[in-house]
């Protein structure tokens, strides 16, 4: 069977450094920290007090007040950047066959703020069980992708991919395998994530997995710095429009890449905690190569995981290392997390479009905020330190990796007609 070319036809991005995609790519390109101080709740006595919010954004100024109403916060955003990509990719909803036209969406906790609010309700009560109707259709992980579904008539497949901060890539990969056997037409994927409450920041307090450089907050996301001291959560939604090759020609659609292939695998060696030698993520990327139909020196540029996380960051460089030989120093290597902080089952997406967004311009997003250099990782890696660099893209690959030891990794390809 001959596997169908796909193609990315539209973006939409809702981060904590732009609103869209055009202030996101040059929020990006500018190296601009998304990182401040936690206005969703009173963080006063939490030992992170920071976090990457979303900056400006008003939900309704998209979604009437009533619906959103009906919606976490996680679910606002992806119908928000959905509608963008939509919008972005010109699709005409009264022409195209809406019964092969999905919505394949990653979440890694879903409605988080819900939960812990009706959990908070109930507990101050008198333990009359009392709750909001829509408690459970709020909360439930896969509800962002029905309400895109049901907002503009598509009637193909509809999930949520679930394997925490993997969930978005791994919505990708599902989307790029439904339209290569010919299933669907077009996909909208991506993810999104609103974890930045009492419970998302005291949870991962109590993992010491945050960064608690709290004096200092705009630099505290620093992947591959020898001061790291854990991730800075984010929030937000990233949306990407997949579309078969001759669908998207037919009707005369912008192209942004191609997307090549994909892999998975499992670390299958701790809940929390990354291989120390990256055997997982030299799996995944070896998969998402030889899926690709790629080789190694066919890469030009690796947006990874890079969290900022004293093993994690280690981990994955010696994984490239491993896998690309001598030529992973001719990489360009970064980490946009340094930007955006780490949006959980949205990275993948917002980080993918980031690649896609570098290939199209020739500029490749900094890594931000390093100031020491760590003995443990390869000197010889051009990890764009601090400042964007010019560079003609080819092939870009975008790592994401989830506790529990999932691995995605996504190869996107500037196309060639």
């Amino acid at each position: 069977m001959q596997l169908k070319r796909v193609v990315v036809t539209g973006l939409g991005a809702l981060t904590p450094i732009g609103n869209n995609i055009e202030e996101y790519w040059n929020a990006l390109i500018n190296g601009v920290s998304g990182a401040a101080p936690i206005t969703h709740f009173d963080a006063a006595k939490f030992k992170t007090r920071f976090a990457c919010e979303l900056k400006g954004f008003k939900v309704n100024d998209f979604i009437d007040r009533k619906e959103a109403r009906r919606m976490d916060k996680f679910t606002q955003y992806a119908v928000v950047a959905a509608d963008e990509a939509i919008q972005d990719a010109k699709l005409n909803l009264d022409e195209i066959n809406k019964l092969r036209v999905g919505v394949i969406w990653g979440a890694g906790i879903g409605g988080l703020e819900t939960f812990q609010n009706e959990a908070m309700n109930f507990g101050a009560g008198d333990g009359t069980p009392r709750f909001n109707p829509f408690f459970i259709p709020k909360m439930i992980a896969d509800i962002a992708p029905g309400h895109i579904s049901i907002k503009n008539g598509f009637m193909g497949p509809n999930y949520t991919t679930v394997s925490a901060c993997a969930s978005s890539a791994n919505a990708m990969i599902d989307a790029l395998n439904y339209i290569r056997l010919g299933h669907c037409d077009v996909i909208v994927t991506g993810g999104s994530e609103a974890a930045v409450t009492q419970a998302g920041v005291g949870g991962f307090n109590a993992m010491k997995a945050l960064s608690e450089r709290n004096d200092d907050y705009k630099t505290a996301s620093r992947p591959f710095d020898a001061e790291r001291d854990g991730f800075v959560l984010g929030e937000g939604a990233g949306a990407i429009i997949l579309e078969e090759y001759e669908h998207a020609k037919a009707r005369g659609a912008k192209i942004y890449a191609e997307v090549i292939g994909g892999g998975m695998s499992s670390d299958a060696y701790h809940m929390t905690a990354p291989h120390p030698e990256g055997i997982g993520v030299i799996a995944v990327m070896k998969n998402c190569l030889e899926n690709s139909g790629i080789n190694p020196e066919d890469v030009d540029h690796i947006n990874t995981h890079g969290t900022s996380t004293p093993l994690g960051d280690v981990a994955e460089l010696k994984a490239i290392s491993e896998v690309f030989g001598d030529h992973a120093k001719n990489i360009n290597i970064n980490s946009t997390k340094s930007m955006t902080g780490h949006l959980l089952g949205a990275a993948g997406a917002i980080e993918s479009i980031a690649s896609i967004l570098a290939m199209e311009n020739g500029i490749i997003p900094p890594t931000i905020n390093h100031a020491t250099i760590d003995e443990n990782i390869n000197p010889e890696l051009n990890l764009t330190l601090n400042k964007a660099q010019k560079r003609d893209i080819k092939v870009a690959m975008s790592n994401t990796f989830g506790f529990g030891g999932h691995n995605a990794c996504v190869a996107f390809k500037k196309l060639v007609e």
